[in-house]
């Protein structure tokens, strides 16, 4: 009788062991911290999307001139009609604190260094801006991704700034949307690093996503510019 529950126990015991052995076999490897993914998801070839036990992977978008289209005449309108009277320079900026908002310090964005605009933003066109900031770095948290902001290198142009960049650039448009204070331009090939960096085709893709569903929701217009090296959006 001692013999057959002793050979009962040993076998529970078995049971007990593979079945352990088991859940471990089963079990994905645990997300790394934030900002860590696999060494050679960040500067190989190989890997262009997250690895599957991601639970959030990188798509991008189909194309950057389908998703972002909006000409300048079509962002113009929505900048007529939540903007601001043109400002003349910076003395008169000066002058109109209580319609533009200093957009030049966030956790969530870097102002490049501003030679031909001035970091004001209507109200509603500064919240877009930081939703859009604290979206793309959430974005890359859930992606296993390092901690970036994105760089903005345009925000408002006064009326003297657009005619001296009217003098060196043919293309510079007389009326331009940033006169407005509606309207910003975020490079997409470079991005000031929190903890480390990673290779900016990789955050182009995330960013890409994020404005994407930002223009779906109707937040925004968005121009795709090759030359300039950046997305020119305007507020809606």
């Amino acid at each position: 009788m001692i013999f057959v529950i002793v050979v009962a126990l040993l076998a529970l015991v078995r049971l007990a062991f593979e079945g352990e052995q088991s859940w471990v076999a089963e079990t994905p490897p645990n997300l790394p911290e934030r900002g860590g993914l696999p060494a050679d998801s960040i500067g190989g070839q190989q890997e262009t999307e997250l690895p599957l036990q991601y639970p959030h992977r990188i798509l991008g978008v189909s194309s950057y001139h389908v998703e972002f289209p909006d000409s300048n005449d079509r962002q113009l309108s929505a900048a007529h009609q939540w903007g601001v009277k043109p400002v003349s320079n910076r003395e008169d900026a000066e002058l109109r604190m209580k319609e533009l908002v200093y957009v030049g310090v966030s956790p969530y964005y870097t102002v490049d260094k501003l030679r031909a605009s001035i970091p004001y933003l209507v109200p509603r066109a500064s919240i877009l801006l930081q939703d859009i900031g604290r979206a793309f770095q959430d974005s890359l948290y859930v992606k296993g991704l390092p901690i970036h902001n994105i760089i903005v290198t345009s925000v408002l142009r006064t009326q003297e700034d657009v005619a001296r960049l009217r003098r060196g650039n043919g293309n510079a448009t007389e009326n331009s949307c940033h006169l407005y204070g509606t309207t910003v331009d975020i490079c997409y090939n470079r991005y000031q690093p929190i903890t480390r960096e990673v290779r900016n085709d990789t955050l182009k893709w995330v960013l890409s996503e994020v404005l994407r569903d930002m223009r779906r929701n109707n937040r925004c217009y968005i121009k795709y510019e090759v030359k300039q090296g950046c997305f020119h959006l305007t507020v809606r």
